[in-house]
């Protein structure tokens, strides 16, 4: 008979047989992958305490229990009871707590981002976003030898938050950065030494470059091989004015449609979106008969929406010098844009009511990104003497989602990817 001794020696070999069938279906040679996906392209969960005060009647604790629950995303849910709409709206919210100087939960919820470290968070089970989060780009790379767990990695965020400028409280944000810094160390230890190639897709962009301007350079040359960055540029987009200017005009007959359309005024990242004045400078982006705003005018035209006196200073102390100081990541960098797409430059409310559908004054772009700020990135990245490589790509007719679910976008964006595994500038 088997002793217990034999069968726990029986159960280690299995277990280092099946590690080393994992290890040798891990080409050698590939460099392991962090993704840091866009914007609402990461799982939340909430949690409820007897500090919970809804502001909508049925939404307290009887509604959800003390128990963990998906806040975001959660199509499913609301499809089964659509009066749980208003719940999930408030229970979104943050509030900014002027004690502490920094955005916080409403009182009473708790969050959490659901699997961290993986891309098992990256779906939605809403049919109308499939393939919006990175699902396609993750089985494309799988298709090239990567390996969920292995050799790629996830890195997904609470969206609602964004980098303020440093030296200002940004607690979340700030525990955002040491998770990814320890997941980048973990990811390449488990890879012989190699570093990490970050692949992020539109605000995951500036939430990566936040982290590598916040990194010592010799941590960013040891760990970081590559930064390949996909639809995103240096200064917002005037396309983001429209939503924060309409939002009250506009009752959401969804959730998706109220983060995804119109935004949420409370949350921090509202502000990170707006256009830059390093870019788009005095150039009206928004137009009326009484006075034009430009990037330049940004404060002045949030007050115009409606945002308070307080709303104002923290964008303009908060979100507007994290703006203002992108920088180069003096990592080798790859940016692959989208152009050929109709995209917003400018919005005419000729009457000034902002409630009102705006006339669209399209330009170039992806759809969402304009094709001003991808250009900018030559001069604020490609021109730093310090960046040792950027390379810009241009993909014709592809929109910001096209980028990581159409077929001839996502081979070249692999492709990319495969060519910065081998490239000898790290």
């Amino acid at each position: 008979m088997e002793t217990l001794h034999q069968r726990l020696m029986s159960l280690v070999l299995l277990l280092f047989i099946g590690l080393l069938s994992v290890a040798s279906e891990v080409p050698a040679s590939l460099h392991p992958i962090v993704l840091v996906p866009g914007n609402t392209c990461s799982q939340l969960e909430g949690r409820l305490t007897d500090e919970y005060k809804p502001s909508t009647p049925g939404c307290g604790i009887s509604k959800q229990g003390r128990a963990w629950f998906r806040l975001w995303e959660n199509f499913t849910a609301l499809q089964e009871d659509p009066a749980l709409l208003p719940c999930y709206a408030d229970q979104l919210r943050l509030v900014y707590d002027p004690d502490a100087g920094d955005y916080r939960n409403v009182p009473g919820v708790k969050t959490r981002v659901l699997s961290f470290g993986t891309t098992r968070g990256f779906g939605s089970d809403n049919p109308a976003r499939k393939n919006v989060c990175m699902e396609g780009l993750v089985e494309a790379l799988q298709g090239v030898g990567y390996s969920e767990g292995a050799n790629l990695f996830g890195a997904p965020y609470d969206f609602r938050y964004a980098p303020a400028a440093p030296g200002l409280p940004q607690r979340v944000f700030s525990d955002f950065l040491s998770s990814l810094t320890l997941l980048v160390e973990r990811a390449s230890q488990m890879n012989g030494d190699k570093p990490v190639i970050l692949v992020t897709h539109s605000l995951g962009g500036l939430f990566a470059m936040e982290f590598l301007s916040r990194s010592p350079l010799p941590w960013r040359t040891r760990y970081v091989k590559h930064l390949v960055m996909l639809c995103l540029g240096v200064g917002g987009s005037p396309l983001n004015m429209w939503p924060i200017a309409a939002a009250p005009a506009f009752p959401p007959p969804s959730l998706v449609y109220t983060v995804l359309t119109y935004g949420n005024r409370s949350f921090a990242s509202t502000f990170s979106l707006l256009p830059s004045p390093n870019v788009f400078g005095d150039t009206p982006l928004v137009i009326t008969r009484a006075r034009n705003y430009s990037a330049d005018d940004v404060p002045e035209f949030l007050a115009a929406a409606g945002f308070s006196d307080d709303d104002v200073e923290r964008y303009r102390t908060r979100a507007l010098p994290v703006t203002l100081n992108l920088r180069a990541p003096r990592v080798p960098m790859t940016s692959i844009n989208g152009v050929g797409v109709p995209t917003v430059d400018k919005l005419v409310f000729w009457d000034g009511n902002f409630s009102a559908m705006p006339e669209f004054v399209n330009g170039d772009g992806d759809g969402q990104i304009n094709l001003q700020t991808v250009l900018a990135l030559q001069r604020v990245i490609g021109d730093d003497p310090d960046q040792r490589f950027f390379k810009s790509i241009l993909i014709p007719n592809t929109t910001h989602k096209g980028m990581i679910s159409d077929e001839f976008a996502l081979k070249r964006v692999v492709g990319e990817i495969l060519q910065a595994n081998h490239a000898p500038y790290s």
